[in-house]
């Protein structure tokens, strides 16, 4: 059917989305900027902190984001999206600008960072959610692909804005204000999204062609007539979803690969300075390309299985065999440190090792669109939102412990990081393919929802 005939507004509410995630990143990132500073003896103008005080930080972010993912899933599932999205923002925007009042003292930080991620946990959550409500099967992955690139967007603004801050005001205040203006941002984004989202069956932009494709899985399997209204079903409790092997598919999928994406957000400046000795100011753009560069994974990862789905193959298999070949990209990374020896390969020793991040962190863009839409495959839209934030919560325990590991080998190999960090990225390099054996494994054992 011609696009035109059937209606785009769709893309209008993937692109809130977008901008939702590019938020919630762009506030996320703001700290990993600021180490070097949190790290500057207290006698130089710092906070005096080491690498642990600051993994510690980052990990009660984590941990307290993964926790509320699980909640804010079952509470978007009954509250709908567009008030859960909405709270979640307002929630995320106060406590990221109260930042700013934290001062230095580790404990603060950990607190305020602390509810700070109790906010964020639920941008995800709502955003696949919401794909699931308002995209036919196939087009799924790459709704998702689209909204997830909010994520590398937003970090590169982070990476840019958050040192011209610096530069700007100086250290002092220019840290509060990367905090202060970052969080206000979010406030403005809520003015589009009440007045541009309603529900599919209460939205007056939707024509009932556009309705009709975005049902259309659901009402062939049913057959029913186009344009009826899908009826309301209760959602599910997560003990009952536990007991499925495609829960656990994703759970173990999230917990492997989610913490890969985190060690780069809230490390790679400090690998760069650490390996090559870059200033605040000078990893500014090798930040930014290394996720711009994840956009193109994000995105075109996403279109990899409806390509495969536009010519016939079952949905499943297309994501299975997708994701496998995405896998196979982050053993790349194993020859991050080679690439990265100056000794070697002088002045281009860290273009190579960049080139090869860039990889990894497009691999894994593409890796988490798919992986977030094996949900939709899997489940009925009443679990989604839960299932997804089971899925937050194994993504962010995985993030906790990649953080306290990286806390911990900076600290132990300070004279000589570059052992840290190869440690860091084989780690990385080889977490997708286990964790696909391991779904693969699960999700052949799935149990038929349809009835459930």
């Amino acid at each position: 059917m011609n696009e035109t005939k059937i209606g785009r507004y769709r893309w209008v509410i993937i692109t809130l989305l977008l901008f939702s995630t590019t938020i919630n990143y762009m506030d996320r990132q703001v700290i990993s900027y600021l180490k070097d500073f949190f790290s500057t003896p207290k006698e130089k103008g710092g906070f005096g902190w080491s690498n642990s005080d600051y993994s510690n930080v980052t990990t009660f972010f984590t941990l307290f984001y993964a926790g509320m993912t699980v909640a804010a899933g079952a509470l978007i599932d009954k509250i709908g999206t567009k008030l859960g999205l909405a709270l979640s923002l307002i929630v995320w925007s106060f406590f990221g600008m109260l930042n700013a009042l934290a001062g230095s003292a580790v404990s603060m930080h950990i607190i305020i960072r602390s509810l700070f991620g109790i906010g964020e946990g639920g941008n995800f959550p709502a955003s696949i959610k919401t794909v699931a409500e308002w995209f036919p099967k196939k087009e799924r992955a790459l709704a998702t692909g689209i909204f997830n690139s909010g994520s590398n967007i937003g970090a590169m603004l982070a990476s840019l804005f958050v040192p011209w801050c610096l530069l700007t005001w100086g250290v002092e205040p220019g840290w509060k204000y990367a905090y202060i203006i970052t969080g206000a941002v979010g406030f403005l984004w809520l003015i589009f999204w009440f007045a541009l989202y309603n529900p599919p069956a209460k939205c007056k932009n939707l024509t009932k062609e556009e309705y009709d494709y975005i049902h259309s899985d659901e009402l062939v399997a049913a057959h029913v007539a186009p344009s009826e209204d899908v009826a309301v079903e209760n959602k599910m409790s997560w003990g009952k979803l536990l007991t499925y092997p495609q829960t656990w598919a994703f759970f173990v999928g999230k917990f492997m690969t989610d913490g890969i994406w985190w060690f780069l957000l809230f490390w790679l400046p400090d690998y760069l300075k650490k390996q090559f000795h870059m200033t605040t100011h000078e990893v500014m753009w090798p930040t930014f390309i290394v996720y711009g560069i994840a956009i193109f994974g994000s995105t075109f990862g996403g279109s990899i299985p409806m390509f495969m789905i536009n010519r016939g193959m079952e949905v499943r298999k297309a994501r299975m065999l997708s994701m496998f070949v995405i896998a196979l990209f982050p053993i790349a990374l194993l020859s991050t440190q080679y690439f990265g020896n100056v000794a070697h390969f002088g002045a281009n020793a860290s273009i190579l090792a960049i080139g090869v991040i860039c990889i990894g962190a497009a691999a894994h863009q593409a890796w988490s669109a798919n992986l977030f839409t094996t949900v939709s495959d899997m489940f009925p839209k009443r679990a989604v939102g839960s299932v997804t934030g089971i899925g937050g919560l194994a993504g962010g325990l995985g993030g906790a412990v990649v953080q306290k590991v990286a806390g911990y080998l900076t600290d132990l190999y300070k004279a000589t990081p570059e052992h840290a960090y190869a440690i860091m990225f084989a780690i990385c390099a080889l977490s997708y393919i286990i964790a696909w054996v391991i779904i693969k494994f699960l999700s052949t054992k799935a149990v038929d929802m349809s009835n459930a």
